[in-house]
Formats: C-alpha cells, structure tokens, sequence
C-alpha cells in the first residue's frame, strides 16, 4: 500500500503537534516552518518527518495531486502563505486552511484559487495541545471531491477513523462551524468563572473549590472538559494571586457576536462572555469612571481616587 504524504506549513504548538500525530499513524509528513530548527526537531524524533527548507521543497517533494495544509495564525501570516502556495501549487492540487479562520475569507479564496484549478478546503481545528494523545475535532468545509482528497489524513488526526471528523458542507462551513464552536466556548468558560467565583467570595462557608470541582465530575450535568482542567488546576492553587486577570479575545469570539446580530438570532450568553473579556482587558475602566463621577454628582457619593485605600 502506497504511504500517505501530506505537507505541513506551520509547526506550533498545534501544527508541530499534528505533524507528530499524523506521522505516528504513518504518513510521511514534509514539514515546513519559518525557523527550520523546529522542523529539524521535530523531524529527529520521527522518521516519517522530513524537515524542509522553503515551501518550494514542501511541494517539489510531493506527488500530485498533492495535499498541502497550512497551520499558521488566521490573517496576515495564512493569507502570505496561501498567495505563496498558488504559484507553486498545480491545478487538482489541493490546498487546506486549517487555521481559525473567517468564513467569509475561506469562501472568497476558494473562488480565487479556483481559476488556478487549485481545490480550497478551510478545516476547524479543536483539541489543543491535548491533540497529540487524545486526537482533534474537526471540521472540515468544501467540494466533495476536494475533501475526500483530505479525509484520510482527518482520519489519522481525529480520536478514531469513524468519529471526531465531519465534512460540515461546502467551502467556509468548516470554520463557520469552528466559529460557533468557540462562541459556544467564551460561553462555558464564563459560566464556570462566573459560579467558581460566586463560590469563593462565600468565604463564611469555606468551601473547597477544588474538591467541588472533582464533585462535579462525577455525573453531574455540568460535568465536561472545561471542568476537568478547572479542577486540575484548583487542586495545585485555589487563590491564583499570581495571576493576571487579562483573557484575551480571538477574533472567532468577535466573528461569532457579529454574525449573530446579523442574522438576527439572539444569542445572549455568548455575547455578553465577549464583552467580559473586553472588561477584563481595562476597556471597561473609563465607563466605570464614568458611572463613579454620575453616582458622585446626582448623590454626593464618594469617588475614590487612585493612591486612596480600597
């Protein structure tokens, strides 16, 4: 049986991660990154890793019709790297994004890379850095024939050949899917912090937050991912003083709210989640001083200044 091949742009943290995956289920993977030293590293762990200098050997070492799958930041990095890949790609060539990208860009750059007959497929990828063991969810959006082409290297990446993998439908609706996938994720993990928090400012009760945490588990509905890793890291630190209250915002969380109000479907929770981490990043502390001033000037009340104790 002939080895599958496949070429990787992009080795961090998840692109080196599935390089691992999918050469560990056999294929040889020619893996190319913008510092060869990580290709190089990577490739000295696995044989079936072959360590390129440019794209151009990523290609050339490829049979047609060949597969090339880009794993770098959605925005200017992947639309570099897809301009590169379409004068070097050849028609029947299949080209996949794999990063958390927009939709709409997906489905305008299939068109474009259509007139060159090469074939576009835009897949969400979920797992992070648990991926490598445990295997990826994904989505994957575009013509049948052009995902079939990818669908025995989503076999290899996902938890088992039957499941963790979908072809979602045609171009753009594999990162449309991953979108909402993360809108729904702000969600979940505000909900948690939001109930966790409620729990440690009872501090009467003295409650365990770590051992509530292992409680939940074990059949309760909430029980999920999210959880097994909040109860991980509670159990080594319930107080994180150390740590910085900033989350940062993707630009899928953004994507997801806008694409909401579009289409007029209300969805509140995943909205609001957004907003938070915007407060959480200073943005809401010039209208908290607004609403000190007003509070001071229909009522008198007190505003405290910076250097008054708290």
């Amino acid at each position: 049986m002939t080895q599958l091949q496949i070429g990787l742009y992009g080795l961090g943290r998840m692109g080196g991660n599935m390089a691992k995956r999918l050469a560990r289920g056999g294929v040889e993977v020619f893996a190319y990154n913008r510092s060869f030293e990580v290709a190089e590293k990577i490739a000295a762990g696995d044989a079936n890793v072959r360590a390129c200098r440019s794209l151009e050997q990523v290609v050339a070492s490829l049979p047609a019709p060949r597969v090339l799958w880009l794993m770098l930041p959605a925005g200017a990095a992947t639309e570099a790297a897809i301009q590169q890949a379409a004068a070097l790609l050849a028609p029947g060539d299949v080209l996949v994004d794999g990063a958390n990208g927009y939709y709409r860009e997906a489905i305008a750059r299939a068109g474009q890379l259509s007139g060159r007959g090469i074939r576009f497929v835009d897949v969400g990828v979920s797992g992070g850095i648990w991926g490598l063991d445990n295997g990826y969810c994904l989505m994957a959006g575009g013509e049948p024939a052009a995902v079939q082409a990818v669908v025995p290297f989503l076999k290899v990446l996902a938890p088992a050949p039957e499941r963790g993998w979908l072809h979602a439908g045609p171009v753009g609706a594999g990162h449309f899917v991953k979108m909402v996938h993360n809108g729904i994720e702000y969600g979940m993990m505000q909900a948690f912090a939001e109930g966790f928090a409620l729990m440690q400012a009872k501090s009467e009760f003295q409650l365990d937050l770590a051992k509530i945490a292992e409680l939940w588990r074990h059949s309760s509905v909430v029980r999920s991912w999210l959880l097994d890793l909040t109860a991980d890291f509670l159990k080594a630190d319930q107080k994180l003083a150390d740590i910085v209250p900033v989350v940062p915002d993707s630009g899928e969380g953004r994507w997801t709210a806008l694409e909401a109000v579009e289409q007029g479907v209300p969805t509140p929770v995943m909205s609001l989640a957004l907003m938070m981490r915007f407060a959480s990043q200073g943005k809401h502390d010039y209208a908290a001083k607004l609403l000190s001033m007003m509070r001071k000037g229909f009522g008198g009340h007190a505003v405290q200044a910076k250097g008054d104790a708290s």
